[in-house]
């Protein structure tokens, strides 16, 4: 395999990555987001039983999106650091060769 395919590999292999915790750090705002306003939503109907002495249980979070958000973030950034050791391999073989043919 030619060293210029290896880099390239390594490459799009590190894009795909950068792409993947970009949409994994999305959804981990969107999960953030989502559970502060059904803690918000929760505390305003507690307010208002308080008021008005009725029982109201919280709603129940999603946290399943969110953990399986940050696994993909940690699965992403495994990834980019794979792909940045083919790069700097690729990169140490090419200065050897080039190294050898001057």
């Amino acid at each position: 395999m030619p060293i210029g395919d290896v880099l390239n590999t390594g490459l799009e292999g590190f894009n795909r990555a950068s792409q993947g915790v970009e949409r994994a750090t999305a959804e981990i705002n969107r999960a953030t987001v989502q559970t502060q306003t059904d803690e918000q939503q929760a505390q305003q109907r507690q307010l208002q039983a308080a008021s008005s002495d009725e029982a109201t249980t919280a709603p129940v979070s999603q946290p399943a999106k969110l953990d399986e958000a940050l696994v993909n973030l940690k699965v992403e950034e495994f990834n980019a650091k794979a792909n940045t050791q083919t790069i700097r391999t690729a990169d140490e073989v090419l200065g050897t060769l080039i190294d050898i043919k001057v």
